[in-house]
Formats: C-alpha cells, sequence, structure tokens
C-alpha cells in the first residue's frame, strides 16, 4: 500500500477530465505521471505512457499555422543527427522521425521551431496551467536554461524513456523529478507538494493534511533506511529494485517504432543530408 501511495504522488492522471475536454492526442497518450488518474479504460488499453508527445503526431493533428520547421545541418554540417544518435539511446533514423514530432509539438502556440512550457502545457492538458510535474520536466528537459527546449535538448532527454535505457539511468531522471530543490535527496516537504498537486486535481480524491502527512511519514519509514529524513540516490535506487514498477512511466516502447510512425518525407531528408 505504500509503494502504491508513493508511485502515485506523481504518477496518475486527473479524473476531473470528461474524453471530449482532453487534447486530441487523447487520453490513452497522456501519462500517468502527469499528476491525474488513469482511467480503468485507459489502464485496460495498455497505451498509457510519458509525455504523451508521440501521440500529437500520430493521431493526425493539423496546426492552424505553419510554423518554423526545427533547423537541419546547414552547409558543411558533420551530420549532428549522427551525432545525435551516437549521444543516445535512439538510432539515426529514430532521431530523423523525432524531427517530425518536435515540428509540430514546437508549433503548437509560438511557431517559433522551439518548445515553450506553455505549449508543453497544451500538449499534455489542452489548457495554459501550472502543474507541478510539467513544471519539473520542462526544467530537466531545459538543459541550457535558457527557457525554451530546441531540438538537441528534446531528443537527450526524451532518451531516458526509450526501452533501451537501463534501469539506473531511468531511475535517476525520476528522482531528479522528485528532488525539486535540486539538493540530491528526496524531502518529506518535496513528496507533500506532489501529493497536494494531485488533491488539487482530483476533487473526486478527498484527503486531510493529516492524512497527507501520514502517507508522507509511512512512505519516509519504508525507503528511509538511514533514517536520516530524507533519501539518498541509493535508498531511491534501492526501492527501484525492488520494485521497477514505481517508474514505470519511464519507459515508452513506442518510441522503438518511431521510424515505422514517421518516415521521413523527401523534405526532412533533403534537411538532413
Amino acid at each position: 500500500k505504500i509503494l502504491k501511495a508513493f508511485r502515485h504522488v506523481t504518477f496518475a492522471r486527473c479524473t476531473r477530465h470528461h474524453a471530449s475536454d482532453l487534447h486530441p492526442i487523447t487520453r490513452r497518450n497522456l501519462d500517468p505521471g502527469m499528476g491525474c488518474i488513469p482511467s480503468k479504460q485507459d489502464q485496460a488499453s495498455g497505451e498509457v505512457g510519458l509525455v504523451g508527445l508521440v501521440g500529437l503526431v500520430g493521431e493526425g493533428r493539423e496546426t492552424t499555422t505553419a510554423g518554423t520547421p526545427a533547423a537541419g545541418p546547414g552547409p558543411g554540417a558533420a551530420h549532428p543527427y549522427r551525432a545525435l544518435a551516437a549521444a543516445t539511446h535512439f538510432s539515426q533514423s529514430e532521431v530523423e522521425s523525432l524531427l517530425t514530432l518536435y515540428d509540430k509539438l514546437s508549433n503548437e502556440l509560438h511557431h517559433d521551431g522551439l518548445i515553450h512550457k506553455d505549449e508543453l502545457a497544451w500538449a499534455l492538458f489542452k489548457a495554459h496551467r501550472n502543474n507541478l510535474f510539467v513544471d519539473r520536466v520542462f526544467e530537466l528537459f531545459d538543459v541550457k536554461r535558457n527557457n525554451v527546449i530546441d531540438f538537441e535538448e528534446f531528443v537527450t532527454s526524451l532518451s531516458v524513456f526509450h526501452p533501451n535505457a537501463p534501469l539506473e539511468e531511468k531511475a535517476m531522471f525520476a528522482f531528479r523529478i522528485y528532488d525539486i530543490n535540486g539538493t540530491d535527496y528526496i524531502e518529506p516537504t518535496e513528496v507533500k507538494r506532489f501529493l497536494v498537486t494531485i488533491i488539487a486535481d482530483n476533487p473526486d480524491i478527498h484527503l486531510s493534511d493529516e492524512d497527507l502527512d501520514r502517507i508522507v511519514e509511512e512512505t519516509f519509514k519504508q525507503v528511509d533506511l538511514t533514517g536520516d529524513g530524507r533519501i539518498n540516490p541509493e535508498e531511491w535506487m534501492a526501492l527501484v529494485k525492488r520494485s521497477p514498477g514505481i517508474i514505470s512511466f519511464m519507459d515508452l516502447p513506442v518510441l522503438a517504432t518511431l521510424v515505422g510512425r514517421y518516415p521521413r518525407t523527401p523534405e526532412r531528408i533533403r534537411l538532413l543530408t
């Protein structure tokens, strides 16, 4: 029960959204890690995945404005997509397919070929809204700390969700999501912040502040092996190895099928040569 409660600190879906209110990427492409609770129908479909970004293009959704395509390599460029493939768990063909997905998402609102936080929130929630999970994912993807996600950041950050990424790499990315303050520890106040976010997004869940404190306390009794009141990376890794399902949201099998889903167009081939 404790592990289940801990997992749902961030990995649940908003039940208050009716299917018709959701973004066209559809409920099955949204992640249980978006701060809401998945419906039984979604769980049965077996198609629940993190960011749900792959479904954005897969649903055949059209943009209202052409937007600005992500820049391909210029004349004489040393095949940057090959370099991205070498630095990630994607093949070069998968990186090239990701460009189509990136183009779609990065031109949702600003049409500048860069992903802004509100575009990420719009893709996930069909709304401009503050959400702790979106904030954390965006911050971790925004490696250059310039408040936008470029294609290189998109590919290198998304790589950890590839099925070929090792468990340890996935576990540490998940750890960083929880580590809001960047202290290299998960602290009770951070876990409670995620719990509060879940409750705020789910009016059907009724838990008092005392209930939340009790969930946090019992969770740390199980996970905090050193008894110092916080969870360090080693304790987190031990938890993940005992219960890999804790970070099941970190695995996106669909990322291994990108080439079949998004074949390169003649325009893309021109940009990549």
